[in-house]
């Protein structure tokens, strides 16, 4: 009897750990997809189109075609006429001509003319705040602004952050750059030639002073 528990106890062991060792081989999560910013200088910014942005859609003598549309999750919209119109990731001029020639299936010389409400945008044009800010978050980008802006908008540094250690990670074209932020000069000590230009879909790493 203990014999046969024993076996028992070997083969429930040896096919437990079969079933772990797959686990395991198929747990390993895909890298998360890092979309780089169309904007490569502040002088060449433009709106991109996100989730959960208000868009009003007008077109010309066709008030039945026009309306107020939510971004969807997906980063699509659906009209009247037509369902599940991507418009995530597109300017509104881009989108204002997309819907053109959509609409030129079903009414003559369509001229429609895309405004945005709620500014939100997609992930790939907002920038992230992570570490020792009093309140990290994703800010929205702005037309130049700079380091010193988005510092306000998560509310400066803790009391122990390392704030002359920051890191700027940039991915421009594919690839990624990382720059050295002086934040310790330029909040605590007020030198504003720590100020740089902050550019869509940056990230700001500020670590913890090591005492």
């Amino acid at each position: 009897m203990l014999k046969n528990h024993f076996k028992t106890s070997l083969v429930f062991t040896a096919v437990l750990g079969l079933v772990l060792s797959g686990c395991a081989n198929n747990s390993t999560l895909p890298r998360a997809t890092v979309q780089s910013s169309m904007t490569t200088s502040v002088d060449n910014y433009q709106y991109l189109i996100g989730p959960d942005d208000t868009l009003t859609i007008f077109v010309w003598r066709n008030p039945e075609l026009s309306g107020s549309f939510i971004v969807r999750p997906d980063g699509k919209i659906s009209t009247s006429l037509v369902e599940d119109v991507p418009v995530s990731g597109k300017t509104p001029t881009q989108l204002a001509r997309d819907m053109e020639q959509i609409l030129a299936k079903y009414i003559r010389d369509p001229v429609v003319t895309v405004s945005v409400n709620g500014f939100v945008g997609p992930y790939s044009e907002q920038v992230r705040v992570i570490g020792q800010a009093t309140n990290p978050q994703a800010v929205n980008y702005r037309q130049y602004m700079t380091v010193l802006d988005l510092m306000i908008a998560v509310g400066g540094l803790k009391e122990f952050a390392a704030g002359n250690n920051a890191k700027l990670i940039r991915s421009t074209n594919g690839s990624q750059r990382t720059f050295d932020l002086r934040l310790d000069d330029l909040i605590r000590d007020g030198n504003i030639a720590a100020n740089v230009d902050i550019l869509p879909g940056d990230i700001i790493i500020i670590p913890e002073a090591w005492f």
